[in-house]
């Protein structure tokens, strides 16, 4: 996610938690039997685990030619800022199979422009009403159940929100509860974490996957993954926000909602692991179409703005993913994906169709072994509808210039990550885009940065 980041989350109605308790029993319910005799796990798994991270990132912008600016433009002027975000990972063991995860956080920053002019934000840590003051909140809080289908053991070692545990090679996993859509889909070991890779929004996931999440980046819901023999498949179902990247969501859990579904095939070139991914996603919300709002705007002479044509709409899309280890220290990702881009950007960025591609490369070569480069490449597009609501003079949730040549968006982005402790990373971070907020009238954009991240 985009991760998206904030204010402190407002709590899901009764209704809905209640409906998402029921939902949790009834899958725990085969398992209750088992859960008194495995209620105490064997002596060499400690039924706590606790981890933590914090990550600093500074970043300034050169200033920029541009002959016009709009109310939600990059400005061209000189410019600074930073984030900060902590988090603790608090993991408990349930019965056979199952643990839950609580996630507190703080955060704060201060974006270029208020987070507006991009379609490739720089920072994925910055959220959409970054504060200069500290915000704690909770990020996540979820309950994940494995059940075994046999084919051999498979061992998963401890991390993040997640148990070391011996599992089945074919396994169903449930993940239910307050967590991150992309927690679990298009999982990317090659450059998808802003806190140790790339940081431009780009690279965060599927550009065009208008993924439902709060303005933090974290939703309530479910996910169910079968992981089989060579091949995998996701599906999840999330609440949307109760408006355009808003902080509270809409509990109406079947009338507006996200839906995704993934599928993976595992395969090897040259004795060298791969996966192909297909992504298909559906969202249903109450949004502003972009040619209603141009029609609106042209018929009663005022500015087209979506605001004043919302109603119930479904947005939809597509996306491919390949990623490919080259040599053991080096591996690297391509994503195509599309949306249909009739529709205001809901949940993430406005970006309607993407080709995105790079690859990490670890410091073996030249004696740095925990060391990390990176260098990675996007080209994020508009639907002709979206081009021209922007070139009218109207506002998107992060773009208008009050006017557009329209140009697609290349951002070009490299790092390296320097080892300085176990548990501490330095990084400094090149970015360059040329037409910012698709507008070839601006620009290029160049964000010069430099990160520190600690985790235990």
């Amino acid at each position: 996610m985009p991760r998206h980041v904030l204010l402190a989350a407002r709590r899901p109605r009764p209704r809905f938690v209640r409906r998402l308790a029921a939902l949790l029993a009834s899958a725990a319910l085969p398992w209750a039997a088992q859960a008194q005799e495995a209620a105490t796990p064997p002596d060499t798994e400690s039924p706590f685990a606790i981890h933590g991270q914090a990550t600093y990132i500074w970043t300034r912008k050169p200033a920029f030619d541009a002959p016009y600016s709009g109310e939600n433009s990059l400005t061209p002027e000189r410019a600074k800022s930073y984030s900060f975000t902590s988090t603790l990972d608090l993991g408990l063991r349930l019965w056979r199979g199952a643990e839950f995860h609580f996630n507190p956080e703080v955060s704060q920053g201060v974006p270029f422009s208020d987070l507006h002019g991009l379609g490739g934000l720089s920072n994925g840590e910055l959220a959409k009403t970054a504060s200069t003051s500290p915000k704690f909140y909770r990020a996540r809080a979820f309950v994940r159940q494995y059940w075994g289908m046999g084919g051999g053991d498979e061992t998963l070692e401890a991390d993040f929100n997640q148990f070391a545990r011996t599992v089945d090679k074919q396994r169903l996993v449930l993940t239910a509860g307050n967590f991150g859509v992309i927690d679990v889909f298009d999982q990317n070991p090659y450059g998808s974490d802003p806190r140790t890779q790339f940081m431009n929004w780009s690279f965060l996931t599927h550009g065009s996957w208008d993924y439902p999440a709060d303005s933090r980046g974290y939703n309530w819901g479910a996910a169910l993954e079968y992981i089989g023999d060579g091949w995998s498949a996701r599906v999840g179902h999330f609440l949307q926000p109760l408006e355009s990247n808003g902080r509270e969501l809409d509990t109406r859990a079947f009338k507006h909602y996200g839906q995704m579904l993934e599928l993976e095939k595992r395969y090897e070139i040259a004795g060298r692991p791969g996966q192909a991914r297909l992504l298909l996603w559906r969202n249903r919300a109450n949004m502003g179409a972009f040619n209603d709002a141009i029609a609106f705007g042209q018929a009663n002479g005022v500015t087209p703005d979506v605001a004043d044509v919302r109603r119930e709409h479904t947005k939809w899309g597509v996306g491919l993913a390949f990623l490919q280890e080259v040599t053991r220290d080096a591996g690297v990702f391509l994503r195509a994906n599309w949306s249909d881009d009739k529709t205001e950007t809901y949940a993430f960025t406005e970006i309607g169709r993407q080709v995105a591609g790079g690859g990490t490369l670890k410091g073996a070569l030249w004696g740095r072994p925990k060391d990390e480069v990176g260098l990675a490449m996007a080209v994020n597009m508009l639907s002709p509808a979206h081009r021209n609501y922007l070139a009218a003079g109207g506002l998107g949730a992060f773009l208008g210039d009050g006017a557009l040549r329209y140009g697609p968006e290349q951002i070009v982005e490299i790092y390296y990550s320097f080892a300085v402790w176990k548990t501490l990373t330095l990084s400094p971070d090149f970015q360059y885009i040329r037409n910012p907020g698709y507008n070839r009238d601006r620009g290029p954009a160049k964000f010069i940065g430099v990160r520190a991240h600690a985790e235990f």
